[in-house]
């Protein structure tokens, strides 16, 4: 990836990273924790990695996104927005009545998204069985899902993994938010995931590990996935809950907060705007 690309990719995750604030700070309450340090990954599928066509969003052949961890949906919404799928006053109507916008994705109320998901590990369940579905209907797309780490604790995350790795499904290329943080605590504290990435080599998966805010790094991962056709990918992000938002960032309490003030989001978007993207 050039230069250019890769700083036009880190300006639009603060981009993305600003918006989400704004959009559940005017809420004063929501999952910012979760859904602002997914703003790397957003900006690299949407503005570089993912065939789509705002314009046409439901386009047969184009590729696929499932955030399994449903509750980040606000950063989806600002990068839908921010990508030409919805009008960016949009977002001033996330999770109020008769919104477009609901706190968790769903596909028949937003334009864009690919998969309904809240509810943990049915989405990544899904995001199977599209890839399946597009194996066997030929199609040229690749299907990418993001699941949590706490989510990860689920079993049917790892039902889905082994029929995933049987099939041998190269056009799945899934991603674990691993910020080490759920909502009733530290991941090792309440069930531990380690050792994390040999568990997926032991599902038939390719797996790597990056730096989930560095684009350069998430890009090179996905290009190295995208050329790996007899199995499944895993990328495993490792990331820090509330990235970016001061109030929020690597906070227990961050996961569905309450009681962000104005002057909180705000200033929290101030201090980003000072931070010159290199």
């Amino acid at each position: 990836m050039d230069m250019q690309t890769s700083r036009m990719l880190r300006e639009k995750a603060q981009l993305i990273r600003k918006m989400t604030i704004r959009e559940i700070g005017e809420l004063s309450a929501g999952h910012i924790g979760g859904s602002v340090d997914l703003c790397e990954l957003l900006a690299v599928l949407y503005f570089h990695a993912m065939h789509i066509r705002p314009e046409q969003p439901d386009w047969n052949d184009r590729d696929r996104f499932v955030l399994s961890k449903g509750h980040g949906g606000p950063a989806v919404y600002a990068t839908l927005a921010l990508r030409g799928y919805l009008p960016e006053e949009a977002l001033a109507t996330l999770n109020r009545p008769g919104t477009q916008l609901p706190s968790h994705c769903d596909m028949q109320r937003t334009r864009g998204i690919d998969m309904t998901t809240g509810s943990l590990g049915q989405g990544f369940s899904c995001a199977v069985g599209m890839a399946i579905a597009a194996k066997m209907d030929a199609l040229p797309s690749f299907i990418y899902a993001c699941i949590g780490d706490g989510e990860s604790q689920e079993g049917q995350v790892w039902e889905a993994a082994m029929l995933a790795g049987s099939r041998h499904l190269g056009n799945l290329i899934a991603f674990t938010d691993y910020n080490k943080m759920q909502i009733d605590g530290c991941i090792e504290q309440v069930n531990g995931l380690e050792p994390l990435d040999a568990k997926w080599r032991a599902f038939n998966w390719h797996v790597q590990t990056v730096d989930g805010h560095d684009v350069d790094a998430i890009a090179h991962a996905i290009d190295t996935a995208q050329k790996i056709q007899s199995r499944p990918s895993m990328i495993i992000l490792d990331t820090i809950k509330g990235k970016g938002c001061d109030f929020a960032e690597n906070r227990l309490g961050s996961h569905n907060m309450k009681g962000i003030t104005t002057e909180m989001w705000q200033n929290a978007i101030r201090k980003l705007e000072q931070q010159e993207v290199q």
